[in-house]
């Protein structure tokens, strides 16, 4: 950790001054030629406790870059609302970079999943450095769970840890709301990505704070994503009385998700542990 304290000490600095010449240059859009699996927004209606979420992604993979967007439309229950889930993906083996993102379970069971993404045009690819001036969109992706983790497990090959969340249902529905309420803003309100102070963590960080202030405090590790899973457990976020390093080995799904991609049980069968 000190080595990254002083690259973002020295990254800030150079970000700023960098965004300062750029930032008048160009405007946010709703309007480019996306990549074909950011290029429908997701949006929700709210009606009393039942929310009607439109173009949640079930996309259809043969590879990680060859693939079928499809999209359906489902309503939600709030009152049903049970669990929230804390999914980290590392990109890198130093362990800074990640991608997180969240999921909520609901009676029955189902689930839904929010991914804020960097949302890229066709042919364009994520740049840790594009990302800090004004080079992608903001999106905020509803996606079906087999979507969005056998992307991650089965195509990408990436570890993918899910952790269960500590919190009253009036949290989890209060986050569901303000999540979907963010989406349905920058459906009409296009905004850039920003890969330290408006990332996938730190949008996250920003709802849960907005609910709870200073729930979650200001920390290298919430700037990095790649640390987040440890900062959530320090925090007592995770349901979990086992050590960091067990809770890691416990919430690795990548075996189960890889066994039972093809199981219509897939998101209940992910969440089972493996029989000692």
């Amino acid at each position: 950790m000190p080595g990254t304290k002083r690259y973002l000490l020295f990254l800030f600095p150079l970000a700023l001054t960098v965004s300062a010449l750029v930032w008048g240059t160009a405007d946010p859009s709703n309007q480019r030629d996306w990549a074909a699996n950011l290029a429908v927004l997701p949006y929700a209606e709210f009606e009393g406790d039942l929310v009607r979420v439109h173009n949640v992604r079930n996309t259809s993979y043969e590879t990680a870059s060859s693939y079928t967007p499809a999209y359906y439309d489902r309503t939600f229950d709030l009152g049903r609302l049970e669990t929230v889930w804390f999914l980290v993906e590392p990109l890198s083996k130093r362990g800074a970079v990640a991608h997180t993102f969240v999921s909520f379970g609901f009676e029955g069971p189902e689930y839904v999943a929010i991914s804020v993404e960097a949302r890229k045009e066709k042919g364009e690819s994520y740049d840790f450095l594009r990302g800090l001036f004004r080079q992608y969109e903001l999106m905020y992706l509803v996606a079906d769970e087999r979507d969005v983790i056998r992307l991650r497990t089965s195509y990408r090959r990436d570890d993918v840890y899910l952790y269960p969340i500590k919190t009253s249902r009036e949290s989890m529905r209060e986050l569901f709301v303000a999540m979907l309420s963010r989406a349905n803003e920058l459906r009409e309100r296009p905004e850039f990505y920003n890969t330290l102070t408006s990332n996938c963590t730190s949008n996250i960080i920003g709802h849960v704070n907005r609910l709870s202030p200073r729930r979650i405090p200001f920390s290298l590790k919430g700037l990095l994503p790649g640390y987040s899973g440890r900062l959530a457990y320090g925090l007592g976020l995770i349901d979990t009385d086992l050590p960091f390093e067990g809770a890691r080995t416990r919430f690795k799904i990548n075996e189960r998700a890889i066994k039972y991609a093809q199981s219509p049980d897939f998101s209940i069968r992910i969440r089972e542990p493996e029989p000692d």
